[in-house]
């Protein structure tokens, strides 16, 4: 059984109305308890215009999807996943998410063990990293020059309802920010994520 987290809304609960945003993920790494792995995404920021009244909806990414895919991997033995999702706003006209992963990477420094593509059934790179480096993640992100918008605890424990239904939706806020999220089940595909 596999889970996969999406992001289906995000609102911005400032008065400012352009936005240039991306997001930082960190989860458990899929088979080494003692690592975390951290991603940034989409590959360029989200450009957020006056007419969008700081409201962005990811309900058309492809087959399948009502969201933007932030992960997809095996259902955990504890039957209990760790997510931390930021959200940022990108300062420089050039910056993207890979630039960003390096500036993290850089200010991670021993604690930032490898870059891996495709991990998570994802098509962005993932930095991996110790799981006791985690408390450090958010010094590091003060240290990278874009403004935080806010973090957003995505933890999920699977219990009956989720099995009864295959799908739960979540909003939380964070800071300056309103995220809504689904949790649903996928079916098992030769795949190792």
């Amino acid at each position: 059984m596999k889970v996969r987290l999406e992001i289906n809304q995000l609102n911005i609960e400032r008065p400012k109305r352009r936005w240039k945003l991306y997001f930082v993920v960190i989860a458990e790494h899929p088979t080494d308890p003692d690592k975390m792995v951290l991603s940034t995404l989409p590959s360029n920021p989200i450009k957020v215009t006056p007419n969008q009244q700081n409201e962005i909806h990811f309900d058309d990414n492809g087959p399948g999807s009502e969201g933007l895919l932030l992960l997809r991997r095996n259902m955990p033995p504890s039957k209990e996943l760790n997510v931390h999702f930021y959200v940022r706003h990108s300062r420089s006209a050039v910056r993207n998410a890979v630039s960003v992963l390096q500036d993290i990477e850089n200010e991670m420094g021993g604690e930032a063990l490898q870059t891996v593509d495709g991990m998570l059934d994802t098509e962005n790179p993932w930095l991996v990293i110790t799981k006791k480096s985690l408390p450090l993640v958010g010094k590091v992100l003060a240290r990278v020059p874009d403004r935080d918008m806010g973090f957003i605890s995505m933890f999920e424990r699977f219990g009956d309802e989720f099995f009864a239904d295959g799908e739960i939706d979540r909003k939380k806020t964070g800071a300056f920010c309103n995220v809504v999220y689904t949790w649903s089940l996928d079916t098992i595909e030769n795949n190792t994520n």
